[in-house]
């Protein structure tokens, strides 16, 4: 005899939370923090999610914009709270550039997509806020100020994009001793500059971070942006 299945009525299955934007950047990132950022694509949210592809696009337009409410999300971990009166301007601003470094450094994937997401949330903006208010403090011209946090968030994320890409690469460290071993045995005689730069040339890596912010940030506050003609 076989035993019938009493149907489910709809009213007893548990409800669906709502989406929101929130939510699916907040799934975004544990699928991100789990599996890698090439696994956060609109199918794979859609699943997790337990909707369709179609229903996300009413909150986010696309996977790059996606991947730049991840970024945005991840911004929160920056440290912008560093203390400390005018005189200490510039020990804050290297702190806040540095921690902003740091969080790409542990996400490595999202270093390089970074180089080209362009996250406009709240967490970017308090960011982007607290640099200006900082460099400000410079006395440099407002276009120079504006200009320079530009540069100083490229190079931090340039740097940051280039860490993670020989760290994924298996075959990273062997063409970096590839690439010191031909250095050191430069030919003065034919690459007598190589030479005279030698060690420092591929030397001081855990200073290297600092010094050029230190540079970007004495040229930015020291050089004046160009005047159209008028």
């Amino acid at each position: 005899m076989t035993v019938r299945r009493e149907p489910m009525s709809r009213r007893e299955r548990p409800a669906k939370p709502a989406l929101s934007r929130p939510g699916i950047v907040d799934t975004a990132v544990r699928i991100m923090r789990a599996e890698g950022l090439d696994k956060v694509t609109m199918r794979r949210l859609a699943q997790e999610l337990d909707t369709g592809p179609a229903s996300l696009y009413v909150y986010v337009s696309n996977t790059a914009e996606l991947h730049a409410a991840v970024l945005d999300a991840l911004l929160g971990e920056v440290d912008l709270a560093a203390e400390g009166g005018e005189e200490n301007w510039r020990e804050q601003l290297m702190a806040v550039l540095t921690s902003y470094t740091m969080v790409l450094f542990q996400h490595p994937q999202l270093a390089r997509s970074a180089l080209v997401a362009r996250p406009s949330g709240e967490n970017y903006l308090r960011l982007l806020n607290r640099i200006l208010d900082l460099l400000s403090r410079s006395g440099a011209a407002v276009e120079q100020v504006a200009w320079g946090v530009d540069k100083l968030l490229q190079t931090a994320t340039a740097t940051a994009a280039e860490h993670s890409a020989r760290k994924g690469d298996p075959a990273a460290q062997e063409d970096w001793d590839a690439l010191t071993g031909v250095l050191h045995s430069v030919d003065e005689n034919t690459h007598p500059a190589v030479r005279a730069h030698m060690p420092a040339l591929i030397g001081g890596a855990g200073e290297r971070l600092r010094w050029g912010f230190e540079v970007l940030i004495n040229g930015i506050t020291s050089t004046p942006v160009p005047r159209g003609d008028s």
